[in-house]
């Protein structure tokens, strides 16, 4: 396990949690809620640059190369089709959807991190 997986595991279960609270309150998505999907997004962000950064520094994944980069591609598409789901529906049920986001990035680092190990 590294430091990319605990900052993608802290940061989408505090967003999960935000979500999920302003979606049991039936609260609309606000800034707050789409803030934190995208600090997961970012955490994604960083994720990305450090894993181009090791290979090319000649660390080599431990799995199946393309299925780490198909798992990393796929998660940095699903908090922005999270947001824009958000911004066009404004119910309380996008909080939820904002919700599912934190709880599916962990899940696809947590096997990014062992496609990697």
């Amino acid at each position: 396990m590294d430091g990319y997986f605990y900052s993608i595991l802290v940061v989408g279960l505090v967003s999960t949690v935000m979500c999920l609270v302003a979606g049991l309150m039936k609260k609309a998505p606000n800034d707050p809620t789409i803030l934190s999907v995208l600090a997961v997004e970012l955490a994604l962000l960083v994720y990305l640059v450090g894993s181009i950064v090791r290979v090319a520094l000649g660390e080599r994944i431990a799995g199946e190369t393309w299925e780490f980069w198909g798992y990393m591609i796929t998660a940095l598409m699903i908090p922005l089709g999270a947001v824009y789901w958000a911004v066009l529906e404004r119910t309380r049920w996008s909080n939820f959807v904002l919700a599912a986001v934190g709880v599916t990035i962990m899940v696809m680092a947590a096997r990014m991190n062992q496609i990697w190990y």
